[in-house]
């Protein structure tokens, strides 16, 4: 009946408003430095059986097919794109990207991931102690933690994570090196917003390492990953979308007045 054209439909038009809600969120972090974009994946509902297949027919002979009526969709996941983006020359000695697997740790609130975070982002800054900390509103401290040398006049940060630095016209290694940290399945991740991501059951646990170890991506010091959203693609996606929302709401309308000729007739 028309009733249930009605609640399919409904179900496409809720479906679209999420996953309108998804791309309207990557197109708003595509400058948002390390951001993964995310993709709304769709599931069907369950069906109404009228007719099974392989069946007895009026003939005597074994249907081929039966008769099926959908009950609409739904969002099944949002699952996020972990594509590298591109590396961006900010020429900043404590910008740094991860070229390859793996992603920075961070402290953060026991609320946040009981305490620890990770992200892609390495727009790094130095609070009142000497720390490397990350720079965004809540500044999370690098984990293991870094702590660069007073009067420091130059940095440099190697492709595998270690630290030097030059005092008084003398190169100093510091003896201390960034770590990696990587998930069994990364794509079962938690955002938790302020480029932070957060371990979960789904995801693993963490494990460390150094970087351009086996499995480990390496550093570019003086850059910054920018965000993965490819702005043109997420345009398109919005106008697809807007479309099937009209055609679901277009359906509303047809069962509506299929509704109220049926209605008529037994007037």
């Amino acid at each position: 009946m028309a009733i249930t054209a009605l609640h399919s439909a409904a179900t496409g038009m809720k479906a679209m408003d999420t996953k309108l809600d998804v791309i309207a969120n990557n197109l708003a972090n595509a400058n948002t430095v390390g951001f993964k974009g995310s993709r709304a994946n769709f599931e069907d509902l369950m069906y109404e059986e009228r007719r099974q297949p392989g069946t007895i027919n009026s003939q005597g002979q074994i249907s081929s097919a039966g008769l099926f009526i959908g009950l609409g969709t739904r969002i099944s996941n949002t699952q996020l794109d972990l594509r590298q983006g591109s590396p961006e020359d900010t020429g900043r000695p404590l910008d740094v990207a991860i070229s390859g697997a793996g992603f920075f740790k961070v402290q953060t609130f026991d609320s946040i991931g009981g305490g620890e975070a990770y992200t892609r982002d390495g727009n790094f800054i130095i609070n009142n102690v000497g720390q490397l900390v990350l720079g965004t509103a809540d500044g999370p401290i690098l984990d293991p933690p870094i702590t660069l040398p007073e009067g420091y006049e130059s940095l440099t940060i190697e492709s595998d994570g270690r630290i030097s630095v030059v005092v008084e016209g003398e190169a100093v290694d510091t003896g201390q090196q960034i770590q990696l940290f990587k998930f069994a399945n990364p794509y079962g991740l938690s955002q938790a917003g302020s480029n932070l991501f957060t371990e979960t059951e789904a995801s693993g646990p963490a494990t460390q390492g150094n970087p351009r170890d086996a499995g480990y991506g390496g550093l570019l010091q003086n850059y910054l990953e920018s965000s993965n959203v490819d702005a043109v693609r997420e345009l398109v996606g919005m106008i697809r979308t807007q479309r099937n929302f009209e055609m679901n709401s277009q359906s509303i309308k047809a069962a509506d007045e299929v509704m109220q000729v049926i209605g008529r007739l037994r007037s």
